[in-house]
């Protein structure tokens, strides 16, 4: 997930309060002598496992629930931080093991965990959703289990992983790309020793800025720890920062959201299909690329956009004119809602909230479905580790850390480069690893556009069908809708039965 654009572009594509992170909060001043502070925070719980069970595909699923930790050491072996995971295992031979993050950065693992994969499922993220509505865990028809195990990873700051050194400190080993990516990937190789797992098929997922993370994450273990994925599998990813800079000379940042704003016209007019959608991606990347590179050089070609572009939205025409054709996400979540008072959000265009402040001249108020998805998720969360499991910590759950976002190092050049050149050296160098992108026509935040780009301009290294795009009806976390969670289930099975 990501957060709101003012925050950063992170958040998936283009999208955590005011307390310090709790594991922040507990750490004492540094003394006047120079030694380096005391952390006094409570010990995390030892690891502790209980038996669950599910009904999925109309069968019991009987399952082992695991809430653990594993330590984050310095190049000097001293613990720094301590990674919480939730794991869900099924007794039996050569399962495979699937490591599932979330994005931000500042997100936990929840999302993925009680909304797409996990054994057990809360609602959230759909149009008509309330915070205050009960966060009952009911059997997830969408889950995973039954083909392979399932690790949950919240990195430190999230969840309640936290780091054990000062804020300085904190940042320099986890708050950026190159930091975040090592030591993610040294916990995902430290879980599968512990628990005997090397020889498993592995498998990544990562959402949002965690489909960021997967490429460089597979990457990084096929070459430095020496560990390959069988799988990768990037749910609304955010691959290539700069595909969405520069608007003023690139068509590329409208090229990319176009697609999306007209398909949640098409949802709203119950015709969003498959087929309509490949006659707008042909539009796009055919005569609305080439009238916009014209510019004023050809003058009829802006009244081609304004007149495609107004029947493709929806909105009224002078705005699409005043707008030059080129439509700036906050600006249409706006105006295709405002008659009703109420706005867009940008992780799926057709979930609205009511609008505080519809007189401003910009947007005052979070992503509604941001501010509506953290209590639900923690609620679940923290009664299902604590209550379920007894992992019982008395430290702040973080589901969604602005603290951490904020703290994020927005210089890192390796961030500015995306992960394409990752994906496509870790599919170059393992002929036999798959990769599914996955993505909602809705989503304004990370929109199959891009992927569909990235993809296109790839080399083929053998089989085409090794890595493919697939969207279906919503948004950022299209999995929130019953059937669209049935397709993204059927599509990584057969990604699974490749090996």
């Amino acid at each position: 997930m990501r957060p709101r654009p003012v925050l950063t572009a992170l958040l998936a594509c283009a999208a955590l309060a005011a307390a310090l992170p709790a594991t922040l909060q507990a750490q004492d001043k540094k003394p006047a002598d120079g030694k380096e502070a005391e952390f006094k925070l409570p010990p995390f719980p030892a690891d502790r496992t209980v038996k669950q069970s599910t009904v999925l595909d109309g069968r019991t699923l009987a399952y082992d629930a695991t809430v653990g930790s594993l330590p984050v050491l310095d190049d000097k072996g001293k613990t720094i931080a301590e990674v919480m995971f939730i794991a869900y295992t099924v007794p039996g031979k050569d399962r495979p093991v699937t490591f599932a993050l979330n994005g931000g950065p500042g997100a936990a693992s929840v999302y993925l965990n009680l909304g797409a994969l996990g054994p057990k499922r809360v609602q959230f993220g759909a149009e008509g959703d309330s915070p205050s509505d009960p966060a009952i865990a009911r059997d997830n028809p969408g889950s995973w289990l039954d083909f392979t195990d399932l690790v949950f990873i919240d990195p430190v700051g999230t969840g309640f992983s936290r780091a054990l050194v000062d804020e300085a400190e904190a940042k320099k080993h986890f708050y950026s790309t190159d930091a975040d990516i090592e030591y993610l990937s040294r916990i995902i190789y430290d879980w599968l020793v512990k628990n005997r797992r090397l020889e498993a098929r592995k498998y990544l997922v990562g959402e949002s800025y965690g489909g960021f993370r997967g490429p460089r994450i597979t990457h990084y273990m096929q070459t430095r720890l020496g560990v390959a994925m069988n799988g990768l599998v990037l749910v609304s990813p955010y691959l290539d920062p700069g595909a969405s800079a520069d608007g003023d000379l690139s068509p590329l940042p409208w090229m990319l959201t176009l697609p999306t704003i007209a398909a949640a016209n098409l949802e709203r007019h119950g015709k969003l299909s498959d087929a309509a959608m490949a006659d707008i991606v042909a539009y796009t990347r055919g005569d609305y690329v080439t009238d916009l590179l014209k510019g004023r050089s050809e003058p009829a070609a802006l009244e081609r956009i304004v007149q495609r572009v107004t029947t493709l939205s929806g909105l009224d025409a002078d705005f699409v004119r005043r707008s030059g054709g080129r439509l700036d996400t906050q600006a249409f979540l706006r105006e295709v809602f405002r008659s009703e008072g109420k706005l867009g959000s940008r992780y799926d265009a057709n979930v609205t909230a009511w609008d505080p402040f519809p007189f401003a001249p910009q947007q005052r108020t979070n992503d509604p479905i941001l501010d509506g998805i953290i209590a639900p998720t923690t609620t679940a969360m923290v009664d299902f580790i604590t209550r379920t499991v007894g992992w019982n910590y008395v430290g702040r759950y973080n589901a969604l850390s602005y603290e951490v976002n904020s703290a994020w190092d927005r210089d890192s050049k390796g961030r500015e480069r995306g992960s394409v050149a990752q994906l496509r050296q870790a599919v170059a160098i393992d002929p036999k690893l798959h990769v599914l992108i996955v993505h909602g026509w809705g989503d304004l935040s990370c929109p199959f556009m891009a992927s569909v780009l990235i993809v296109d301009q790839m080399p083929l290294m053998g089989d085409p069908a090794r890595v493919q795009v697939r969207s279906y009806p919503g948004g950022h976390m299209f999995y929130s809708r019953p059937d669209s969670q049935a397709l993204l289930r059927s599509d990584v099975r057969k990604l699974y039965s490749a090996h």
